[in-house]
Formats: C-alpha cells, structure tokens, sequence
C-alpha cells in the first residue's frame, strides 16, 4: 500500500467513525418519548445527528480525491464493527454466534485486502 494513502484511508476512517456515532445519536432519539411528531424531528439530537451524516459525505469526498474507488466499501465494512460494539456497549444488545461469525469475516476480509 502507498503511503501516501494513508491520511485518505485515515479521513474516510474517521468518516465511518463519526457515522456510527451519528447512527447512535439517531437510534437513541428514536428511543425516546416526544410530546408531538414535530418534536421527534426538530430536536438537538437529530439536528447533530443529521449534521455529522452530512459532514461524513464531505469527508469521504474528500478522502475519494486519491482513493481509488474500490477501497472505499472494504473501509465502509469497518462501520459494522463500530455499530455493533455501540449497540452491545450503549443499547446492551446481544451478540449471537451469528453475529461473531459475521463480523469475523468482515474483520477477515478487511485483513486479506490489507496484505
């Protein structure tokens, strides 16, 4: 891998990153209980929530500048992991011998395309 690559790989990481925490922010809205459905929509949480989807587009823009194309979705894998360790640590969901072996080959797959 090009070292060049690296601080792109890096921003597009970040990216996923702050996705997730935006999915959080989003899920944990959805959770709770609004006096009326424009409430449900026009509160912090969401507003930020939305606002870091959008800064999530500018920054894998930004990383796309020298990433090639075809790296993108190997990174965008990384998003399941962040989503379901938040959803273990934050929500307490359960994880499953499904659920272990799904993000095993994704963390498998992520390694293969490294090397």
């Amino acid at each position: 891998m090009n070292n060049e690559l690296l601080p792109y790989i890096g921003i597009y990481s970040l990216g996923v990153f702050l996705s997730a925490v935006s999915q959080v922010l989003l899920k944990k809205e959805a959770l709770k209980e609004h006096k009326n459905w424009l409430s449900e929509y026009l509160n912090p949480g969401v507003i930020i929530g939305y606002t870091i989807f959008v800064g999530c587009t500018l920054l894998t823009l930004l990383a796309y500048q020298k990433l090639p194309m075809s790296m993108g979705p190997i990174l965008e894998t990384m998003g399941y992991l962040y989503v379901t360790v938040f959803g273990v640590l934050i929500f307490h969901e359960k994880l499953n011998s499904k659920k272990v072996i799904a993000l095993a080959v994704i963390i498998a797959g992520i390694i293969i395309y490294a090397v």
